[in-house]
């Protein structure tokens, strides 16, 4: 059997849905880890991971969190990583959308098991303490996924001509295949919700539990997270990293330093790019198959979509995709049970 190289892609806030309650007990095969991350939360009058885990009911209240969903999210995207069968895959290179950079960190082993679960819940606890303004999603690809850079551009320049007015704040968090995720304070989304039409019956959507994530507005976040997370967490990758700007922090060649300076800096306060890390990692890499850890099965579109903006290997719609897809498949989603087994 020949093996294939790939690249990891850890998914972010928002994955952790009624579908995934169990995901744990399923797929976390480390139960001494597990019983760990508990402690830390325990220790912090927090519920554990296994409690939120193995509720008898999903709570859109309680599970999407910032200071609950963080900590699950991060342990079920290690389960897996760490459940990928090294004689069927290569990993090459690991990214993230948005949290999911933090596991990236712990994935790509800049941070260990136990430091990524430091960082990631306290920056979870941090956003949820504050929750300072909020998020909005909104297409502007058409359900072909054909690539339409003037429909982003009008979309990006309401965005500017909203974020400029007095009181408002709305401004790009995160480039997401064929989604914009926009922050901004209540004026700024309710603005942006009344100018733009109604599409496909959900979108502009409001992210329930969600900050204004990737903007100025969490500086104050980044702070606090800085004087609580020390430089010394971080350690030189095993793997190469992408970053929300398409960065690639390579193993032996890492500023630690700048790693925690990017990490709970830029990161925090500047949008993130998703559709870059993917483009980048397309294109530096060339992997046979993109994995995409769970929870959740949602982040394929914005992947797929990103290789199309990309035009990697010429595909240039949905239908391109689709049919790369059914004859060498180039996604393999672990939330998946069908496709987790390709790779596990």
């Amino acid at each position: 059997m020949t093996r294939k190289s790939a690249v990891v892609i850890c998914p972010g806030r928002g994955t952790y849905t009624k579908a995934e309650l169990g995901y744990l007990a399923r797929h976390f095969a480390d139960k001494a880890l597990l019983a760990s991350f508990d402690a830390t939360r325990a220790g912090l009058s927090q519920e554990t991971l296994s409690a939120l885990d193995g509720a008898a009911t999903y709570s859109v209240a309680k599970h999407t969190r910032g200071d609950n969903a963080s900590g699950l999210i991060y342990a079920c995207t290690l389960g897996d990583f760490r459940a990928i069968d090294p004689e069927k895959v290569e990993v090459v290179a690991v990214t993230g959308n948005s949290m999911g950079w933090y596991s990236t960190l712990a994935c790509g082993g800049a941070l260990t098991a136990e430091g990524g679960f430091e960082v990631v819940n306290t920056m979870g606890t941090l956003m949820q303490e504050s929750l300072i303004g909020g998020q909005i999603i909104y297409p502007f690809l058409g359900d072909d996924w054909q690539p339409d850079p003037a429909k982003k551009a009008g979309l990006m320049a309401q965005v500017a001509e909203i974020g400029a007015r007095p009181g408002h704040v709305l401004t790009l968090s995160i480039d997401l295949g064929g989604m914009l995720v926009l922050a901004g304070n209540d004026e700024g989304l309710k603005a942006f919700e009344a100018a733009v039409p109604p599409v496909q019956g959900r979108f502009p959507m409001r992210l329930a539990n969600h900050a204004g994530f990737h903007s100025h507005l969490q500086a104050p976040v980044a702070e606090r997270g800085r004087a609580r997370l020390s430089p010394a967490l971080f350690a030189q990758p095993r793997l190469p990293m992408i970053d929300g700007r398409g960065v690639i922090w390579w193993p032996g060649a890492t500023d630690t330093q700048r790693l925690w300076d990017y990490t709970l800096g830029h990161q925090v306060t500047e949008p993130y790019d998703f559709t870059a890390a993917i483009r980048i990692a397309a294109r530096e890499f060339a992997p046979d198959l993109f994995i995409i850890t769970g929870p959740g099965t949602t982040l394929g579109g914005a992947v797929a979509q990103s290789l199309i903006l990309a035009n990697w290997r010429n595909m240039g719609s949905k239908a391109d995709f689709q049919s790369l897809q059914q004859s060498a498949p180039l996604l393999a989603s672990m939330g998946m049970d069908d496709q987790r087994a390709t790779v596990t």
